[in-house]
């Protein structure tokens, strides 16, 4: 699949929930959010499905997100379905960290590939202010998990205020030197203002280059993280809301004004 601007669309991620066991300062208002009611939640089955179809028109890359999926119960199962679906050469999941000591082996023997675990500091205290009440040491085990799992690459992603030269910043690249990981640093994004810039050390943000479309926990497929476009694949088919996505892509992302990083998939 190409987009009007000659883009090639090959990669999706999928929110399979909108729920989370963290409170992070820059995702989630303190007072709490309005849960989708799970009548609104897609199906597994129907994930499945918008999954096949998207591989069949020409996706090959596929990245479970949330909130926070590990929460939803039956993951495995559905990650071992995904893994099985032919033209898939890259399935990858975006997790907190805090159940992944659990679920890092069960998930790498259903067929994941890699993994990418969110980390902003190494200092307990800081992590569990930004987190409104996590445990660091969950996450570090959770770490080690994934690599012993044999999950490859274990990306971290460190959301930074200004500059990756700052100290929980500095700590963090520190930290993934010295055990193998691969740091990247993503400045802190504002959806209503448009505020975004390229992650260091990856490739979102990177308008030019953007190859992805993202399915929400409500069965939305949205063209841009940075805009309100978004096709409902219960009401006009998971087919033609995949093509009217990529026919209307914007250029570059602009703001959204509905949507939130819990719901999206970030």
């Amino acid at each position: 699949m190409y987009d009007s601007f000659n883009r090639r669309i090959s990669y999706l991620r999928v929110s399979v929930t909108d729920r989370c066991n963290l409170r992070c300062t820059y995702c989630m208002p303190e007072q709490g959010i309005s849960m989708l009611p799970h009548s609104d939640i897609l199906t597994y089955e129907e994930i499945l499905e918008v999954i096949r179809v998207s591989v069949a028109m020409g996706i090959d890359k596929v990245r479970i997100t949330g909130g926070e999926p590990l929460v939803r119960k039956g993951l495995v199962p559905f990650i071992a379905k995904v893994a099985a679906i032919p033209g898939i050469t890259d399935l990858g999941l975006t997790t907190n960290g805090i159940l992944l000591e659990e679920f890092a082996l069960p998930l790498a023997e259903a067929g994941l590939h890699r993994i990418n675990i969110s980390l902003d500091t190494i200092d307990p205290v800081k992590y569990k202010w930004i987190t409104r009440g996590g445990d660091l040491e969950k996450v570090l085990k959770g770490i080690q998990a994934a690599q012993d799992a044999g999950l490859k690459p274990v990306k971290i992603n460190c959301v930074i205020q200004n500059s990756s030269d700052e100290p929980d910043a500095t700590a963090v690249r520190e930290f993934c030197l010295a055990r193998g990981l691969e740091a990247r640093f993503i400045h802190q994004m504002n959806l209503g203002e448009g505020s975004f810039t390229i992650v260091e050390n990856g490739h979102g943000g990177d308008c030019e280059r953007c190859n992805r479309l993202r399915l929400t926990a409500n069965g939305k497929i949205k063209p841009c993280l940075f805009s309100d476009l978004e096709f409902d694949i219960r009401r006009q088919g998971i087919k033609q809301a995949i093509e009217q996505a990529v026919g209307m892509k914007p250029e570059k992302g602009l703001s959204n004004t509905t949507g939130f990083f819990h719901n999206i998939g970030g």
